[in-house]
């Protein structure tokens, strides 16, 4: 197998807005007298934006606001933070930039269109992805493989030539269930699950570490 793309995951690997996030969501939900269940934030992560809106509408607001609402009312305070401070990761620009020089790219994001557009714009990087695909546009979101799938069709590259860098457990079990060798960066403030770990080639302690000539070591020869 020849690598021929790399498909990035955006909230936890290029962006560090998972703990915004987490703080948007839980002030909304406690300013709407909600609930904020013990395993809330393991579930959103990779939810699509109908998934994560209807969630929080039916299963923590108890209908006080409909899907629609909640996502429109998350996604522009998720729009205000992000014109305030957009927190990189460390080396993102920088490893996006390196891997484009050798692989076609893709970007395979939870994130709304909305949100992605502005991040990479922001990156200086739009024009390195080949194409790019929120969950909000295909039928599931992570752990489903959907999005994925749909990243490797824009490129017109099979998954099984494609290698997904992912942060969190329901994007590692996504990129893995569309058949792509997966990388791992864990965000320190959310441990892999270990069954999801399991399914990474590789744990790379940050994104300055990861090279192309490590990714093609990586991938087994099929």
């Amino acid at each position: 197998m020849s690598v021929a793309a790399i498909v990035f995951d955006m909230d936890g690997v290029l962006i560090d807005t998972e703990p915004i996030w987490e703080e948007v969501r839980r002030a909304y939900i406690a300013e709407l007298h909600g609930r904020w269940l013990p395993d809330t934030q393991d579930r959103f992560m990779g939810m699509s934006t109908a998934e994560w809106a209807t969630y929080t509408s039916e299963d923590l607001l108890d209908g006080r606001r409909t899907p629609d609402e909640v996502a429109e009312d998350v996604i522009s305070r998720m729009a205000a933070r992000y014109a305030e401070h957009l927190p990189l990761m460390p080396d993102a620009v920088e490893t996006v930039r390196r891997f484009a020089d050798s692989f076609t790219l893709g970007l395979a994001s939870s994130s709304p269109r909305r949100l992605i557009d502005v991040v990479l714009d922001h990156m200086g990087v739009t024009d390195l992805f080949h194409t790019t695909v929120s969950t909000e546009e295909v039928e599931r979101g992570k752990p489903a493989p959907d999005g994925y799938l749909a990243a490797a069709a824009g490129l017109d590259i099979d998954p099984s030539n494609c290698v997904a860098i992912e942060d969190s457990s329901n994007g590692l079990r996504a990129a893995h269930a569309a058949g792509m060798t997966v990388i791992a960066v864990p965000h320190p403030r959310y441990p892999l699950k270990p069954d999801a770990l399991a399914l990474a080639s590789h744990v790379a302690e940050n994104l300055k570490s990861l090279t192309p000539e490590l990714v093609v070591d990586l991938t087994p020869v099929r």
